[in-house]
């Protein structure tokens, strides 16, 4: 499950911030899909190939991330409203409007890379599953339309999606580590909770013997032979 590419656009093309985590054209392909998007508020999730575009529209900013189809609504839905309070917070509801192309780039890139990197980690889920707020966007997204992106199309219009899988096998090495190293270290804070424990049985067993040998709690026989 991976989120490869999102971005932040104002006026159909105008595309103020993005990031992608892998190489390909569909920064190319976005920008066809972006002039199709309604400018009015609304979600929707666009079909290509093995991909999926989710796209939110609010105040006249679009937020739209893409993802493998094997990555569930629930996760790129989250990112894009985390993405929207971020950028709401940052650059508030009225400058973006006016802004021109790329502007907020090089201050909302790294922030798009971060949150990327979050929402396709393990961490997410039991994140977005804690967090009331974010059950209730869940809600939401359940009602979200999808569409196959070639119906937004003109007649005889046709655009290709190439992704570089080497990059995309790269971003699943790199989860799996990510999630083995999490396993090691989980592994290895049960062993010693395992030690401790036995480090406390040995240590009570020690006390029990010494005070049978010795007469009782107070060591009363071993205190008398000194």
């Amino acid at each position: 499950m991976t989120i490869v590419y999102a971005l932040v656009s104002v006026g159909g093309k105008n595309v103020l911030a993005e990031y992608t985590a892998t190489s390909g054209n569909f920064p190319t392909v976005t920008r066809v899909l972006l002039a199709k998007i309604p400018a009015h508020d609304g979600q929707m999730t666009y079909q290509y190939d093995n991909y999926n575009f989710h796209y939110i529209v609010e105040g006249g900013v679009c937020f739209l991330c893409m993802s493998d189809q094997a990555n569930k609504h629930r996760i790129p839905y989250a990112f894009l409203n985390d993405m929207k309070a971020r950028f709401w917070a940052q650059f508030g509801n009225e400058e973006p409007l006016q802004a021109i192309a790329f502007s907020y780039n090089e201050s909302f890139a790294p922030i798009l890379e971060e949150r990327m990197n979050f929402y396709n980690s393990e961490e997410a889920d039991q994140t977005i599953d804690n967090i009331g707020a974010v059950k209730s966007q869940i809600e939401d997204v359940k009602q979200v339309m999808v569409q196959n992106i070639e119906k937004v199309l003109e007649r005889g219009e046709k655009i290709e999606l190439l992704v570089d899988k080497t990059d995309r096998l790269n971003q699943q090495a790199f989860r799996f580590e990510s999630s083995s190293r999490n396993l090691r270290r989980a592994m290895y804070w049960r062993k010693m909770r395992c030690y401790a424990y036995m480090g406390v049985a040995a240590l009570v067993l020690l006390l029990v013997g010494s005070a049978s040998l010795c007469g009782g709690v107070d060591f009363r026989h071993c205190r008398a032979h000194h």
